[in-house]
C-alpha cells in the first residue's frame, strides 16, 4: 500500500507512545495534558443538554451550518466581549471541533510545501505535527518565562519571511510562560510591519491563579492599527468545561475565515450540533464564572504544592519558574552534584519508581533541549503530588 508523501513529514507522538507505559498499577502520572475530570460541572452540563433537547430538539439533533450553531456563536461572541474583545459579531467566528481543528484549518488554508512557519521553542507538540503535515519548514523561536523573545522573533521574521507565526501567549503548553503586555503589543506591531499572520492559541488563558493575565492579542488589536487583519485567534472550552464536547472556535479576518469554513465543510461538514447546543445552553445559564473560580482555586493549590515539593525533593538538580496559571510546570535538569541531565533517561527510571512525566525534547521543532521536562499538576490531588514528586526525587 502506497501512502501519501506528506506522511513522511510526521511521526507518532512521543507523548502518545509514553502513555503505553503507564499501565503499571499504582503509578502517579504527571504526564497528561488534560484537565481533571473531577472538575467538570456534570450537573450544569446535564441541565444544559436537557434544555437543548427540550427547547430546540430538531436543531440540536439535525445537520447544521458549517460555520456553527448560531446561538452558540452568539454566546461565544459575548464570552469574548467579556474578556475585552471589541467589535466581534457572531459572524466573525466559526465553531470548530476543538481548537485542534482550528489549527489544522489554519495550516490547510495558509501553508504550502517550502513555506516557513515560526513557533515557540518549546511549543504544543500537536501543532508541530499538524503544520508539518502540509510541508512547511517549522522553526522554533526562543522563549523565556515572559514568553517569546521578541527580538529573536523579529530577526527570524526578517531572515525567513514566514507565512505565519504561532504563539500560545498565556500559560502555554508546555512552557507555562505568560507573554508580557509589552511583548504582546510588540508582536502585533511585527505582524503589521512584516504583514505576517500571527496565530494566537488560547486554551489556558482563563486558568489563572492570582491576578488576571494581560489581555489576549485579539483584545489588544484595537491598540495597534491594522493588526486585526493579521491575527487569528483560536479558543476552546476543553480545558475549562469539557474536552468531550469538542467545542472550539476560530476568529480570523474574513477572507481566511471563508476559506477555513470551506475546508471544514470538506472535512466534517460541521461540529456536533448537539455538543454546540449544549455548550450554548451552558454559557447562556451563566454557570461559567463559578466553574472557572472552582478550577482556578483547585489548580492553584496543586501548582503551589508541586512547586514546593520540587524544591524540597529535587533542590538544585532542577530549575523551574513557578507557573501563574495553566496546567504545567516546565523545568530543566541542571546536573547539579553529578545528577541526571537527560529528561528521557530520567523518565524511564521514574516510571520504574511509579511516577510519570513527559520529557521536553519532543516539544521543540528543532534543536531540542534534552534537559527539559514537563509535569502536569492538573489531575493529581495534593497527596499524590507530594508522593509523586518524592518518587521523582528518588529517581535521580
Amino acid at each position: 500500500m502506497q501512502f501519501a508523501d506528506r506522511l513522511n513529514n510526521v511521526e507518532t507522538s512521543a507523548i502518545r507512545e509514553l502513555f503505553k507505559l503507564l499501565g503499571k498499577p499504582g503509578i502517579i502520572s504527571f504526564a497528561g495534558g488534560f484537565p481533571d475530570s473531577a472538575m467538570f460541572d456534570v450537573e450544569g452540563i446535564r441541565e444544559a443538554s436537557a434544555r437543548a433537547l427540550t427547547e430546540e430538539p430538531g436543531a440540536a439533533l439535525q445537520y447544521g451550518a458549517t460555520e456553527g450553531y448560531n446561538p452558540l456563536r452568539e454566546q461565544l461572541a459575548a464570552f469574548m466581549a467579556s474578556k475585552g474583545v471589541k467589535g466581534l459579531n457572531p459572524e466573525g467566528l466559526i465553531v470548530t471541533t476543538g481548537s485542534q481543528q482550528a489549527l489544522d484549518l489554519v495550516a490547510k488554508t495558509l501553508l504550502n510545501p517550502g513555506d516557513v512557519a515560526l513557533v515557540e521553542a518549546p511549543t504544543f507538540l500537536a501543532t508541530i505535527q499538524c503544520f508539518r503535515l502540509y510541508g512547511p519548514q517549522v522553526l522554533g523561536v526562543p522563549i523565556d518565562e515572559h514568553g517569546v523573545q521578541v527580538d529573536q522573533l523579529e530577526a527570524m521574521m526578517v531572515q525567513h519571511r514566514p507565512k505565519l507565526v504561532y504563539l500560545v501567549p498565556t500559560f502555554g503548553n508546555p512552557s507555562g510562560a505568560m507573554l508580557s503586555l509589552e511583548r504582546r503589543l510588540q508582536v502585533l506591531k511585527l505582524a503589521v510591519k512584516y504583514q505576517t499572520v500571527v496565530v494566537e492559541d488560547d486554551p489556558y488563558g482563563d486558568l489563572y491563579f492570582g491576578d488576571a493575565p494581560p489581555p489576549s492579542l485579539l483584545a489588544l488589536t484595537d491598540q495597534v492599527p491594522g493588526s486585526r487583519e493579521w491575527l487569528v485567534h483560536c479558543g476552546s472550552l476543553s480545558k475549562v468545561l469539557s474536552p468531550g464536547l469538542r467545542v472550539g472556535w476560530m476568529i480570523a479576518p474574513e477572507p481566511l475565515l471563508a476559506r477555513a469554513t470551506m475546508c471544514k465543510q470538506f472535512s466534517d461538514a460541521h461540529t456536533s450540533t448537539f455538543a454546540q447546543a449544549t455548550a450554548a445552553q451552558y454559557l447562556k445559564a451563566g454557570r461559567m464564572p463559578d466553574t472557572l473560580n472552582t478550577v482556578r482555586r483547585v489548580y492553584a493549590e496543586r501548582a503551589s504544592t508541586m512547586g514546593e515539593a520540587l524544591s524540597k525533593e529535587l533542590g538544585s538538580a532542577l530549575r523551574f519558574t513557578q507557573p501563574l496559571g495553566g496546567l504545567f510546570f516546565w523545568a530543566n535538569l541542571t546536573g547539579a552534584n553529578g545528577q541526571e541531565t537527560d529528561g528521557s533517561a530520567l523518565a524511564k527510571r521514574a516510571i520504574e519508581k511509579g511516577v510519570a512525566f513527559v520529557p521536553g525534547a519532543p516539544f521543540y521543532a528543532n534543536n531540542p533541549d534534552t534537559s527539559a521536562i514537563r509535569l502536569s499538576f492538573a489531575t493529581a490531588d495534593v497527596a499524590k503530588i507530594k508522593e509523586g514528586i518524592a518518587r521523582l526525587g528518588q529517581s535521580l
